[in-house]
């Protein structure tokens, strides 16, 4: 019985900035890029068509944000401010553990999470001190959570059937996309992250 995590808000506890905005200038001008005067308007501004469930990568949101503005900036630069901006401490929600613990119990154990920042999912879970082997993010896939592609994708990655997954996550809107393609929902507004060892094992059982 394969499973899969969400990470935010589910495995983790993470701080986010107020004004994001203003975060991503703050990590440009300490990598040496300037962001213009009227950047919080520029960083709010659509610079790219997206097509529907997809994921825009952070770091091209920004560096066409600066380009609309004239300022040129090295895709690098961009990439390590933008994950710089997001990078904070996270803490450990509790029985995060076990519920990882009991997963491994029935199954192969992927986190995936819809995240637009490259890197920040990886960091977090470094910083948690939390051994995921397997983890597909929303910018490596090129698809958000509840879009199906995104639960093909972490299937395909564990070498399993969509419809075999279960899913363990905070929000009914996205992790509840999992039965759309045949899967299991555990959700965490219905099932304490305590309670999840039982709820799989209920499910291994049936």
């Amino acid at each position: 019985m394969p499973t899969t995590f969400d990470l935010f808000g589910t495995l983790v506890g993470a701080e986010r900035p107020e004004r994001p905005a203003n975060a991503v200038a703050d990590a440009l001008a300490a990598h040496g890029v300037s962001a213009p005067e009227d950047w919080t308007d520029a960083y709010r501004e659509p610079h790219e068509s997206v097509r529907e469930g997809a994921e825009q990568p952070l770091p091209d949101h920004v560096a066409a944000a600066l380009e609309s503005r004239g300022v040129d900036a090295d895709t690098d630069t961009v990439r390590a401010a933008t994950l710089a901006a997001f990078d904070r401490p996270v803490e450990v929600r509790e029985g995060a553990r076990e519920a990882l613990d009991a997963a491994r119990e029935h199954g192969p154990v992927a986190v995936l999470s819809n995240c637009s920042v490259p890197g920040l999912v990886e960091c977090a879970l470094d910083r948690a001190d939390l051994d995921v082997e397997t983890v597909v993010t929303s910018v490596g896939c090129g698809w958000r959570k509840p879009d199906p592609r995104a639960f093909a994708a972490v299937a395909d990655v564990l070498g399993v059937e969509p419809e075999s997954l279960v899913h363990v996550g905070d929000d009914p809107a996205t992790d509840g996309g999992v039965e759309a393609v045949g899967g299991r929902a555990i959700l965490l507004v219905e099932t304490t992250l305590r309670a999840v060892p039982a709820e799989l094992e209920a499910i291994a059982c049936r």
